[in-house]
């Protein structure tokens, strides 16, 4: 049931489209969000939509519509320059140390323009937002602070909490319903500073090229990848599978952190703990601290920085048009910046201008 074009969507018609196995279009999609980001959708609908989508499957368009409509309602924030955010779903329950983060830092030190959105944890034991708490970095800053601190430090944090208010009218059914919805891998396609470059792991492999193709349709520059041990980062246990998108394109690809140089390891040596664990675990990674998490956050930070090398030059993966040697191009660059001790300089600096923002 699709609403003719120029009239106005009804719960009724979202929801027996959905019902009836039948896909939304990004217009249905963007108004069921604008409904429940402003508060006007009861529980009841609610849940039912969350429900049904999730039991039909969702598409690109349907994500895009929630996703953009999502943003639409977040706290407006305006970053110049090419920032890159890295961030992965979360959901793979490996508990491991904050990888993502780590290499955010990494990546602050090796010179990119870092915009990080992330959370609390919500399916691991310490979020994005835990432990940078933990290392000193300030969450309570404001839109305006944010944009100062990466005008200071070149790295900065958009805490969900603060962008998105509009999440709490979602919080209740979400909790009670008690199953995975859209929700759970809206977060990294709803930075509010709409990074230009996105590193993003997604542990669920039917979703995963949906989120690709959500960058793909608004043209920005990506990798989004799994580890195919189910880890939402590049593994070290076994390949992981990755679709980089550029100019509107996905092609996908397989790495093999063997063939980049790196060793093999299982989960088992990436487990974190709590909030204060894992922070502690940042900071020895950053004096120099080798091993599987060391070579785990050097994978992470070396497609982070293809993705940049590659939207700054020629070719689909850069001069030799060559996602491996690309990669292996970025590792070099991450192990310069952790070793050069510009990543803890960067780490410094970030929770030094939180602090005075």
């Amino acid at each position: 049931m699709v609403a003719a074009p120029g009239t106005e969507h009804t719960w009724s018609e979202v929801l027996n489209t959905l019902t009836t196995g039948h896909d939304l279009d990004v217009q249905q999609a963007s108004w069921a969000m604008d409904q429940i980001m402003s508060g006007n959708a009861s529980e009841s609908q609610l849940g039912a939509f969350l429900a049904a989508l999730r039991a039909k499957g969702e598409t690109v368009a349907e994500l895009r519509g929630l996703a953009d409509q999502m943003i639409e309602h977040a706290q407006p924030i305006s970053i110049e320059g090419e920032t890159l955010d890295i961030v992965g779903t979360g959901g793979d329950r490996a508990h491991t140390v904050n990888i993502s983060s780590m290499s955010s830092i990494v990546c602050a030190g090796a010179g990119a323009k870092i915009v990080k959105h992330g959370n609390r944890a919500s399916s691991s034991s310490s979020g994005a937002a835990d432990v940078m708490e933990a290392l000193g970095v300030r969450l309570d800053l404001t839109p305006a602070q944010v944009k100062q601190v990466v005008d200071t430090a070149g790295i900065t944090f958009c805490f969900a909490q603060t962008f998105h208010p509009s999440m709490r009218f979602a919080a209740a059914a979400r909790r009670d319903m008690g199953i995975p919805t859209a929700f759970n891998v809206l977060g990294p396609m709803t930075n509010p500073a709409n990074p230009r470059y996105r590193a993003v792991g997604v542990a669920d492999p039917r979703v995963a090229p949906l989120v690709a193709g959500v960058f793909a349709e608004r043209g920005q520059q990506a990798a989004v990848f799994r580890g195919d041990d189910g880890l939402d980062e590049l593994t070290l246990s076994t390949t992981s599978t990755v679709w980089w998108v550029r100019d509107g394109e996905i092609s996908q690809h397989t790495l093999d952190p063997v063939a980049l140089g790196l060793s093999r390891a299982p989960l088992e040596d990436l487990r974190g703990g709590d909030a204060t664990y894992n922070a502690q675990v940042v900071r020895d990674v950053l004096a120099g601290a080798t091993g599987p998490v060391r070579d785990a956050v050097l994978l992470n930070s070396g497609i982070a920085l293809a993705v940049v090398a590659a939207g700054q030059g020629p070719g689909r993966f850069g001069a030799d048009n060559d996602l491996d040697a690309a990669v292996r191009r970025g590792i070099a660059r991450a192990a310069e910046s952790i070793d050069g001790g510009a990543a803890a300089a960067a780490l410094q600096r970030w929770t030094d201008a939180t602090h005075a923002a």
